[in-house]
């Protein structure tokens, strides 16, 4: 195998007090790659900013003139979102031809020093190569629960996607061709990896602290993400409605036929309130909670029928 080229995109979103650090501490890594032959001379980086609102673009244009287009860079119009700017940053440096991508975040918590071993398992016929967190210390409680919790449910769902598997991975170019065949708006990244099939490899990693900056990921951000995931893999989510239905239709049946047998045959009862007052709020409950499933479904119909852009961009540095 020849010496491949490289390119490695970084999503970013109001990342200005980690563009400098991130920057000189990737090009020391393709430095040293380079020097060594295991990546082309003609390796980069390619920054996919997502709308930032403070001076990360601005910084990226700094270092853009400095290395004289080794960093490149890309601006969205607007704030599309985590996945949309991988997608763009994957999407845009194919027309430089890499024969191969990683994506790794702007805060370099995911550890840079395994780039080789990315690279290694590449060239060992790897089209596609996982980074897997060794663990979640450096999450909090909630966070890390929830995130576990979303792995198995995935797995549960049929979405085979590994424990701790984050956006931190190596494609080839072959697999970015294909990827741009697939007309979704919505792309869950993690899943649709998965789910290509082709030879995969996996390297393991440790988290580090976040030495700059602030996470951009919410709550309600991760909680979005987890159930743009969940409804774009698995309609499993459905199958329990229908299964849900079936169930509190049968309890019901049940319920009426016991409501007969005691004013026919049993003593003489007083109705009970409470009992009525439980069973219409469980069934009540029921009946939203699955209008919701179908409801998020719906949405995403919504999203793809009207088939806008995925990401809008406003500038390019090449």
């Amino acid at each position: 195998m020849n010496i491949p080229c490289l390119a490695v995109i970084i999503p970013c979103y109001n990342e200005e007090d980690c563009i400098n650090k991130t920057s000189d501490r990737l090009l020391e890594v393709l430095a040293e790659l380079e020097k060594n032959s295991i990546i082309s001379n003609n390796s980069f980086i390619l920054y996919s900013n997502d709308g930032s609102c403070d001076n990360t673009w601005g910084k990226i244009q700094d270092y853009n003139k400095k290395t004289s287009g080794k960093i490149k860079g890309i601006k969205f119009s607007r704030n599309f979102g985590n996945q949309k700017a991988i997608l763009a940053g994957l999407f845009e440096a194919s027309k430089y031809n890499p024969d191969c991508y990683i994506t790794i975040d702007a805060d370099l918590q995911q550890d840079e020093t395994k780039i080789g071993e990315f690279i290694e398992k590449y060239k060992q016929g790897a089209k596609i190569v996982c980074g897997i967190r060794n663990d979640r210390h450096t999450d909090k409680f909630l966070k890390k629960s929830t995130a576990l919790a979303f792995y198995k449910l995935m797995n549960i769902l049929g979405v085979n996607i590994k424990v701790n598997h984050s956006d931190y991975r190596l494609v080839s170019k072959e697999i970015i061709d294909i990827l741009k065949t697939f007309p979704e708006t919505n792309l869950f990244l993690r899943g649709i990896f998965n789910d290509l099939g082709f030879k995969k490899d996996y390297v393991y990693f440790d988290v580090k602290d976040r030495s700059c900056g602030v996470t951009k990921f919410t709550p309600l951000s991760l909680f979005s993400l987890a159930l743009n995931g969940i409804t774009s893999f698995s309609i499993v989510p459905l199958r329990f409605v229908t299964i849900l239905g079936f169930v509190m239709s049968l309890l019901s049946i049940i319920l009426g036929i016991e409501t007969i047998i005691a004013k026919y045959f049993g003593e003489f009862m007083v109705p009970g309130w409470a009992s009525i007052i439980v069973i219409t709020g469980f069934i009540g409950g029921i009946q939203i909670f699955c209008l919701g499933i179908i409801g998020e479904y719906i949405g995403q119909l919504f999203q793809e029928v009207k088939a806008r852009p995925r990401y809008i961009i406003e500038e390019w540095l090449d």
